[in-house]
């Protein structure tokens, strides 16, 4: 059983009991958040799919930490004019916890 969910503007295949990171959600750790963007619903064959998304279907899930992730380096160069640029950038994201989908 898995259902494909948008969650923060991404979509994520989501299974019962999986943990995942999502771009930053703005709640508080150790709190459940409902997902009601549900796009596609499969349940051991059984497909439902939402024009657009599936009335009545959610998905909870626990908030587990706040963090970033790992570092992303730019590095920019112009040849030949001793210009060198490098900087980093860590995107904040949040760690779920699939509890429950509901269809």
């Amino acid at each position: 059983m898995y259902a494909i969910v948008e969650i923060a503007g991404q979509q994520f295949r989501v299974e019962k009991d999986q943990k995942l990171f999502v771009n930053r959600l703005k709640t508080e750790v150790d709190k459940d958040v409902e997902f009601e963007k549900v796009l596609l619903f499969d349940n051991e064959g059984d497909i439902k799919i939402g024009t657009p998304t599936i009335e009545g279907a959610k998905v909870t899930a626990t908030v587990l930490k706040n963090v970033r992730a790992g570092k992303v380096i730019i590095f920019k160069k112009i040849r030949r004019k001793g210009y060198t640029k490098k900087n980093g950038h860590r995107q904040p994201v949040t760690q779920i916890q699939i509890k429950d989908i509901i269809a």
